[in-house]
């Protein structure tokens, strides 16, 4: 596949100065994996929360959505095959993105809508609730893809998630019909898994832990997934290929004991990862109930 061939993708999610989380990671694999890439901030801050303090620019609600809809007329709009969302400031963002993918869903029904709903960990929500609770009754029903963690699915869902069965069962009460959900529990010692759910398909890719890895790795997970899904792989495939792409660069960067995924050196892993991972294929709910 030519690289002019593979699609225009609107990234929408925070940007940092310093960093690769948010925009900064998905739109550099989308670009190395030949994507032309219109990115659009929800927020800026100089850092990743997580080192520290520092100044929030937050998009206002009338500014951000006035640029969906220059978005939505833009002449070059027949262009974009697929939009990926990711950390929304507020409730009225999330409103705006689902302005924007239901019109470009209404000129072209193909269009890929994933949706990483960024809103929390094992500690909790880090959003307002007020956004939390859009993005799960906006922008989820629109997903052509969901990629939340396993602790956002849990919320999301209002389950506690103790094993892969009960992560699949949230995973099918939520929608959409293709789910990939990170941090799944692993059937190895000292590993983690993506665990994915297409139709009455249910695939677990498992790879080492990794400890304290940086942030950044679902973002990065997502846009790699999403470009492998718009090239064409087979799903088991493109989960293989993008579970290997982020274990390799998380591996290596902790090997540089970096602070922040190393993807301006580590650009080859995402297009040609060579790391091993275990997949598998798990009994799906649909599997053990009557059709």
């Amino acid at each position: 596949m030519n690289e002019s061939d593979k699609g225009t993708v609107i990234v929408i999610s925070s940007h940092v100065v310093r960093g690769t989380v948010g925009n900064r990671a998905a739109v550099f694999a989308l670009e190395t994996l030949g994507h032309p890439v219109w990115a659009l901030p929800t927020v800026i801050l100089p850092w990743h929360p997580g080192h520290g303090k520092s100044t929030r620019v937050a998009i206002s609600a009338e500014d951000f959505d006035a640029m969906i809809s220059d978005l939505l007329r833009a002449p070059w709009r027949g262009e974009v095959k697929a939009v990926l969302s990711g950390y929304l400031g507020s409730a009225a963002q999330v409103a705006s993105v689902a302005r924007l993918v239901s019109g470009l869903k209404a000129e072209n029904p193909d269009l890929l809508y994933m949706c990483d709903p960024v809103c929390g960990d094992e500690s909790g929500l880090y959003i307002a609730e007020e956004t939390a609770v859009a993005i799960r009754d906006r922008l989820i029903p629109l997903a052509s893809i969901a990629t939340p963690n396993r602790f956002e699915l849990a919320w999301l869902s209002g389950a506690p998630l103790e094993t892969n069965a009960a992560v699949m069962e949230a995973a099918l009460s939520l929608g959409p019909s293709r789910m990939l959900v990170t941090s799944s529990l692993p059937l190895m010692a000292g590993s983690t898994g993506n665990l994915y759910l297409s139709g009455r398909s249910a695939l677990l890719a498992e790879h080492r832990l990794v400890p304290n890895p940086p942030n950044g790795t679902g973002d990065l997970l997502s846009a790699i997934f999403l470009s492998r899904l718009m090239e064409g792989l087979a799903e088991e495939r493109a989960l293989m290929m993008a579970t290997a792409s982020v274990f390799e660069i998380v591996a290596r960067t902790a090997k540089r004991g970096a602070d922040e995924l190393t993807l301006e050196q580590d650009a080859g892993s995402i297009s040609t990862p060579m790391a091993m991972v275990h997949m598998r294929r798990l009994l799906h709910p649909a599997q053990t109930k009557r059709p």
